[in-house]
C-alpha cells in the first residue's frame, strides 16, 4: 500500500512563510474588448493632418501605403495610436492581416482564425501582396529589363540624396521633448543615408575623441537639386515612371517622397519641386489614387 509522500517544514520555517501569506483573486472583466479584425490594417506614423487624413508623414510608412494602394488593394485600415516600441523591431509601418490571407495558409490554420490576425513587418508586405492580387512577373511591372535596371538607380537616388535634403530639414525635438517622450519616432541619422559619410568632426589627429559630423549642407542641396530636376526630366509627360503601362515600386516611393516634400516647412525643399508643374501634378493624380485604398479605424464606444 502507497503512502502519498508530503514534505515536513520544520516548525521556525513554517512561522516565517505564515507571515506572508499567499491570496488569489478571482479574474477581473474588463469591459473593454480589443476589436476583432476584418480587415487588413496597417500601422503607421501619425498623418499630417490627423483629424482629416489616412496618409502618414512619415516617408517610409507613406511608401508602404502607396505600394499597397497602387497595387490595386483596396479598403485598408490605418491606425496611428501604436507607438514606435509596440511595433515589430520597433518600426512601423506593420500591417495586421486575418490569418485566413496569409499565403500559403493551411485550411486548419484559416479554421482557427478568431480574429486576432497575424502581424507582419514591412519586408513581408510585397508577399503578403502577392498573395492577394497575384505576383509580377520577373521585369517586376517594368516595360523591359533596362527600365528594371534603371529603376534600382533612382531608388539609391531617392534614398540617398533626396532623403538626405529630408533629413537635413526636418526639424530636431527640443530636449525637453526627448525626456518626456523617450519613444519618438527617430529617423535614420544622416550619415547614414550619405553615400560617403562624413569625417567626424573631432578626433582625427586630435585628443578628443570621434564626435559629431561634418556635414556639407551645399553640397546635400546641390545633390538634391540635381535629383529633383532629372527626376521631373525622366517624367516628362509619362503616365507612370520610366514609361511603365502600370504603377511600379518605383512610382510608390517617388510619391512618398514628393509628398512629404511639398508638406515640408522648409521653403527650399518645396520649391524644387514646385517650379515643374509635371512632378505636381503627377503628385495630385496618385495621392488621389493612394489616399481612396485607405481608410481610419473606426474608434471604439466608450462604455
Amino acid at each position: 500500500m502507497s503512502r502519498a509522500l508530503g514534505i515536513s517544514l520544520p516548525a521556525p520555517l513554517r512561522h516565517f512563510f505564515s507571515l506572508f501569506p499567499l491570496y488569489t483573486h478571482p479574474e477581473i472583466e474588463s469591459p473593454d474588448k480589443a476589436r476583432p479584425l476584418t480587415s487588413p490594417t496597417l500601422w503607421i506614423h501619425v498623418p499630417w493632418s490627423p483629424d482629416a487624413d489616412v496618409l502618414s508623414s512619415d516617408v517610409e510608412c507613406l511608401k508602404w501605403q502607396a505600394y499597397l494602394a497602387l497595387r490595386g488593394l483596396s479598403d485598408i485600415a490605418v491606425r496611428w495610436d501604436i507607438a514606435v516600441d509596440g511595433a515589430l523591431d520597433a518600426r512601423l509601418p506593420n500591417l495586421h492581416v486575418l490569418l485566413k490571407t496569409l499565403p500559403g495558409a493551411s485550411d486548419e490554420v484559416k479554421a482557427q482564425d478568431d480574429g486576432e490576425g497575424e502581424l507582419l513587418p514591412a519586408h513581408l508586405i510585397p508577399e503578403w501582396v502577392d498573395g492577394q492580387v497575384g505576383a509580377l512577373d520577373e521585369l517586376e511591372g517594368y516595360v523591359d529589363e533596362a527600365a528594371r535596371d534603371e529603376s534600382r538607380a533612382w531608388v539609391a537616388l531617392l534614398e540617398g540624396n533626396v532623403h538626405a535634403a529630408l533629413v537635413l530639414n526636418q526639424p530636431s525635438p527640443s530636449s525637453l521633448l526627448s525626456l518626456l517622450s523617450p519613444y519618438q519616432h527617430k529617423a535614420r541619422p544622416l550619415e547614414a543615408v550619405l553615400p560617403h559619410p562624413p569625417a567626424p568632426l573631432f578626433g582625427i589627429s586630435s585628443l578628443l575623441p570621434p564626435y559629431g559630423t561634418h556635414v556639407d549642407v551645399d553640397a546635400i542641396e546641390l545633390q538634391y537639386r540635381d535629383a529633383i530636376a532629372s527626376l521631373s526630366e525622366r517624367l516628362g509627360t509619362d503616365k507612370w515612371f520610366l514609361g511603365s503601362s502600370s504603377p511600379t515600386a518605383l512610382d510608390a516611393l517617388v510619391f512618398a517622397y514628393l509628398h512629404c516634400i511639398l508638406h515640408s516647412k522648409d521653403h527650399t525643399l518645396r520649391f524644387e519641386v514646385t517650379r515643374r508643374v509635371n512632378l505636381v501634378a503627377w503628385e495630385r493624380r496618385v495621392q488621389s489614387q493612394v489616399r481612396s485604398g485607405f481608410r481610419l479605424v473606426p474608434v471604439l464606444p466608450s462604455s
